[in-house]
């Protein structure tokens, strides 16, 4: 008789196996030195590592105008790969899958000293923004020292965006501030799409292979102006894309919590559900859960893993704590990116209360 699966339920996704359905969500954390990985940045991955638990990295600059934020790590130069290099050995000791997320923030490129928006992005800049991406998910697999083929080859490669960063013909996207759709690509979505979010993909794709791709999608992130129905279209449009490719997952983040009008409590919209049906890949949603929202959407066929920010940001034993179901350590929002090696960092105490520092 088929078992039917919770959040703590092992989970084979593509080649990889998985102790459970709880993976670490990306997330900037600002202590990246120089944009260079350190050592209490490998201590950080390494206290949330365990055997057959699936970390998703920060996200990891293309080029040195895809920065955005200060002290973000990159993947741009072999430095930078040797840098990462420690990490994914520490991840690797402790038995975890990891996977590292690239990213281009936009309109937030870094061309200001105050990080703020940069001129719009030529369509002839196009080709070298792809490249960059390509060289980016190159330089990934170089910072495992094995073989690529080894079954728990480590760097992989995610892109992550806020709504319409990867449909640049949004009226006032990103990358395309200003830009009619229909002056620069033509008006279907195929052609609005394809320019920047397909060609980023199918290059990826190209240099590591789709079952070490995956791709993270936030259609109701608000960013930019574009309309929530707009950036629900595009989405729903990539995801069909990254099917056919055979792109290893989707991870989309939800809308944001809102009332809900039988019982005047917070709720989580569960909006979800048009790309899951179409995207036959290991579907991951992240944004709200806690534990029995997530038993609650792996039991439902909603998604087959749950990815946690905040509460694995201050839980650094996680998956431990829900098996347990104890309490949780509380975040703290104030030093969710600072820079500070230590502090909102490292020092969250596991169950033990023993607490590692760099």
């Amino acid at each position: 008789m088929e078992v039917t699966p919770d959040l703590l339920t092992p989970y084979k996704m593509g080649k990889f196996d998985l102790a459970h359905r709880v993976v670490l969500a990306p997330l900037t954390r600002c202590r990246s030195y120089e944009n260079m990985a350190q050592p209490h940045n490998t201590l950080y991955y390494e206290q949330r590592a365990a055997p057959g638990v699936f970390l998703i990295a920060e996200a990891s600059a293309v080029s040195e105008t895809a920065t955005g934020y200060p002290h973000v790590p990159g993947l741009w130069s072999q430095e930078q790969v040797e840098a990462w290099k420690p990490v994914v050995d520490a991840v690797h000791a402790k038995g975890a899958l990891f996977f590292c997320q690239l990213w281009h923030t936009g309109r937030k490129k870094s061309h200001t000293a105050d990080f703020g928006a940069p001129p719009k992005l030529e369509t002839e800049e196009i080709p070298q923004m792809v490249m960059d991406f390509r060289v980016a998910a190159r330089n990934g697999i170089k910072a495992d020292p094995r073989c690529q083929w080894v079954p728990h080859q480590p760097v992989l490669v995610v892109y992550g965006h806020r709504k319409s960063e990867f449909f640049p013909a949004s009226a006032s996207g990103p990358l395309y501030q200003g830009q009619p759709a229909q002056r620069q690509h033509g008006s279907s979505l195929d052609n609005r799409c394809s320019r920047l979010a397909t060609d980023v993909i199918a290059a990826v794709v190209d240099e590591v292979g789709a079952h070490r791709v995956g791709v993270r999608l936030s259609p109701f992130a608000g960013y930019t102006d574009c309309s929530e129905a707009d950036a629900e279209a595009h989405a729903l449009h990539l995801v069909h894309f990254m099917d056919k490719l055979g792109v290893l997952y989707c991870h989309m983040v939800e809308r944001r919590k809102c009332v809900n009008g039988n019982t005047g409590k917070l709720a989580i919209p569960h909006r979800l559900s048009p790309f899951r049906k179409v995207f036959k890949g290991t579907f991951i949603v992240n944004g709200g859960y806690d534990r029995e929202e997530g038993e609650k959407v792996v039991r439902d066929g909603y998604a087959d893993l749950v990815s946690y920010g905040r509460l694995f940001l201050a839980n650094p034993d996680l998956p431990e704590r829900f098996r347990k179901k104890v309490d949780l350590n509380k975040y703290d929002r104030s030093t969710f990116y600072t820079s500070d090696p230590v502090v909102g960092y490292t020092d969250y105490p596991f169950l033990s209360h023993e607490t590692q520092v760099a």
